[in-house]
Formats: C-alpha cells, sequence, structure tokens
C-alpha cells in the first residue's frame, strides 16, 4: 500500500467491521484475494449508490459479496440489488456474507453465467455495476444495456488493467486484449457519457443520455 492510500484510508469513514472480518477471512480462505473491492473502493461504491440514489442495482461478478454489501448499505429502505456470480462454488461464502450483515436483505444471489442471466430478469435497473470475467466485458455491457434507464449508471472496474492498457503492443492475453476493446467502445459510443477515474484498478463512470 503507498503512503497516499494509507493517508486517504486514515482520513474517509472507517471500514465496517463486518466488511473488515470478510476481507480477512477471504485472505485466509479464499485463492485470489485482491480480487475483493476492499476499503477504499467500497466507501465509493456506497458513496456513489448515495448520491445516485438507484432503486435496483444490477451487479455482475459478486466474488465475496464485499462490494455489493457496500452497496446495499447505501441503497435506501426498498432498493434492490441482483447480483450474479459465476463461481458456483462461491455460492456459501456468499450466502454466508449475506447472512450475517443487516444489509443482506437487500441483495438477491444469481448464480451462473452473467449474458444468460441478465435476460431472465424482469425490468430496469438504474445502476449497474461490471466487475466480472475481463473477458466477457463487450458482451457483459451490451447484454445490459438496453436494461438501464435513461439516466442510469453503469461502472465498470479495472479497466486501467494495472497500465496494460498503455502498453504498444498490447499484451497478447485475452484479459488486456478485451479491456482495450471494451474502452474503446466505450469512447466511440455516442448515447453515453463516460469517465475514467484512476481508482486502484480504474474505475469507469458512464451515465446513459
Amino acid at each position: 500500500m503507498s503512503e497516499i492510500e494509507e493517508y486517504i484510508l486514515q482520513h474517509i469513514d472507517a471500514e465496517p467491521v463486518q466488511l473488515a472480518e470478510l476481507y480477512r477471512t477471504a485472505n485466509i480462505r479464499l485463492l485470489n484475494p485482491r480480487m475483493l473491492a476492499g476499503h477504499l473502493q467500497g466507501r465509493i461504491l456506497k458513496m456513489l449508490v448515495r448520491m445516485f440514489r438507484p432503486a435496483r442495482i444490477l451487479e455482475i461478478g459478486t466474488f465475496t459479496g464485499y462490494a455489493a454489501l457496500c452497496m446495499a448499505e447505501g441503497l435506501a429502505e426498498g432498493g434492490q440489488i441482483d447480483t450474479i456470480e459465476s463461481d458456483d462454488e462461491m455460492e456459501d461464502f456468499i450466502r454466508e456474507q449475506f447472512a450475517r450483515s443487516p444489509f443482506g436483505g437487500k441483495i438477491r444471489l444469481h448464480i451462473g453465467d452473467a449474458v444468460k442471466v441478465i435476460p431472465a430478469l424482469e425490468g430496469k435497473f438504474d445502476m449497474v455495476y461490471i466487475d466480472g470475467d475481463k473477458r466477457e466485458y463487450c458482451a457483459y455491457y451490451e447484454a445490459v444495456f438496453e436494461r438501464v434507464r435513461r439516466g442510469g449508471v453503469i461502472l465498470a472496474d479495472n479497466t486501467l488493467w494495472g497500465g496494460k492498457v498503455m502498453e504498444k503492443p498490447h499484451s497478447g492475453d485475452r484479459h488486456t486484449q478485451e479491456i482495450v476493446r471494451f474502452n474503446e467502445m466505450l469512447a466511440k459510443d455516442r448515447r453515453i457519457e463516460k469517465v475514467i477515474l484512476p481508482l486502484r484498478d480504474g474505475l469507469t463512470v458512464i451515465y446513459k443520455l
């Protein structure tokens, strides 16, 4: 952790106790704990939900449920989050975390391929948070775009991809190729306004016109 990040964490809202415990548990029990949203990004997600005031949120890529719980914390009473996780081996861990949280009742978990699950969900969404398989970002975007109301927001995580998006020529791995393709697709899309925030690994905020 850099000195600037340490300073930031010392001067923002504290990480809730349960989420701090979730973070520690994930680091002990899971293979890729670095995939968690973490304290800073979690507080930002909660703040964005407070600001945009969505009634319905869709999350693609639940992992441990950390980000979903942060968003649920900022969600008004009566709001709902649908979150989709492709790895069925994570289901018990996720449900355990949601059951322990006072905000878990706002979240509905779906296990499966997001591109297949999304068409089965009813209605429109006010906010979408994309943080699933990086190789499927364009497919996720195409699957959700018409399901987001006008004036709604799409958030996409990891859009700087460790700086690999800046490499020339780009890395041959499919993750990097898809993030580059996704960023270029958004840059040309006139149906939206967008900005990339240099938060951790890059967070793109997309506003649907």
